[in-house]
This record gives C-alpha cells, structure tokens and sequence, in this order.
C-alpha cells in the first residue's frame, strides 16, 4: 500500500510517502521537510504534493494516511491532524494516528532517550528499549527527565545537547517510522492529540458570566 505521512509535531514541517508490503517492509519513496516552528499552515499541503509528485503518484493512488498526534504544540498538531483528517476524507481512506516521538525511537537499539522541543524551558520525552517505548511520553524541564538506563539520546539537537549521554544521528519523526509505529493495521482509533499540557491561549470570559456580586467588588 502507499502511505502518506504527516508530523507537525515539532519545527519540522514533514510530509512523506511510504510503500508499506504486505509483509510489513516499508520503503520511503518521498520525502519534504521544512524545517520552521512558524511555517506549519503555509508548507504542509505543498510538502504533501510535492512528496506525493515526487514519488511518482497521485492522490489518487494512496490508500492510507499516518499522521503523527505529537505530544507537540497546540498550533502544529492541529494543523497537521487537522489536514490529516481532510485528506482521509476525500480520498476515503483510514487515517492512522501514532505518537511522534515513536517515530523517532523507533530507529534506536538498546535503552535511548528521545526528547523533543516542548517551549517553556522544557522538552517532550519518551524512553525506549530496541525500539519499543518503555517510558512516557511526559513533559518536564530537561533536570527532571530521570536517565534511568539510557545510554544515548535521540531527537532536537539543541535539547538532546541537555543530557551527558551519547548523541544518535535521529533529529525528527520520519516517513518510515511514522509507518513503523502503526501497531494496529485494521480498523483505525479517533485521533487523539498529545498536548499533555493546556495551550497557552484562554478563552475571554464573557461579561455576562461574572457575577453581579463581582462587579459590586470592584466598584
């Protein structure tokens, strides 16, 4: 099956195309990223045209949607889950949802970290052994991430340069191990995003919700 690949997860803004065997090979046929924490809503459809041009297909010839629901920014999982979803519609075809940081992991051997750019001073992670995540995903400031046994760490290279462990080559989620991290191939779940935190953004509480006892107060 040809997949397309989505992750606005993290400042990079990536798309791909996955031929996935049915025997579980997969093979990245096309791939763009752009790389700007800003850029999410201007560059993921012509990522996702591109990468399919470049793969030699249309939108026609895919048969399933992988998209990566974080944990991440507010603003970027909604975009791409959001296109996600729109793509899958149109074309009618099931949209899988699977934690970005596994699609970093997932390259790894042996006990590795993986963190990612969470804002605030502080980084998304998840620990993995040969692969499979063991820990996580959660969210602290990078002092409170216990190493536990990790012996290297994969992910943001400005945050990954926190931790005296070993540095892997795995910067972002990629096509391959966005289809990789799929368990389940059948019926796919709701799409549920990994904020693990509220946004910054609150709603105005409107004037006529604050009780009259309230504006006596402030007179």
């Amino acid at each position: 099956m040809n997949v397309l690949t989505i992750d606005t997860a993290t400042p990079a803004v990536s798309a791909g195309v996955v031929r996935r065997d049915d025997d579980g090979t997969v093979r990245t046929l096309a791939e763009r990223v752009t790389v700007d924490a800003r850029a999410h809503a201007e560059q993921l459809t012509p990522n996702v045209l591109g990468a399919v041009s470049d793969a030699g297909l249309t939108v026609a010839d895919l048969d399933a949607v992988v998209v990566g629901c974080g944990p991440g920014p507010f603003t970027g999982l909604r975009v791409g889950m959001a296109s996600a979803a729109a793509f899958g519609h149109a074309l009618g075809v099931p949209v899988h949802g699977v934690c970005s940081l596994d699609a970093i992991g997932i390259h790894t051997d042996d006990d590795v970290l993986v963190v990612t750019d969470a804002r605030r001073r502080e980084v998304y992670w998840a620990r993995y052994r040969d692969g499979v995540r063991i820990d996580g995903p959660a969210v602290n400031a990078p002092a409170d991430v216990a190493l536990d046994s990790s012996t290297a760490v994969a992910g943001s290279p400005e945050h990954a340069a926190l931790f005296a462990l070993a540095r892997l080559d795995v910067a972002y989620p990629t096509p391959d191990g966005l289809v990789r991290a799929v368990g389940d191939w059948g019926d796919p779940q709701p799409l549920v995003p990994l904020y693990l935190r509220r946004p910054d953004a609150k709603p105005t509480v409107p004037k006529s919700s604050v009780p009259k006892s309230a504006v006596a107060e402030r007179k």
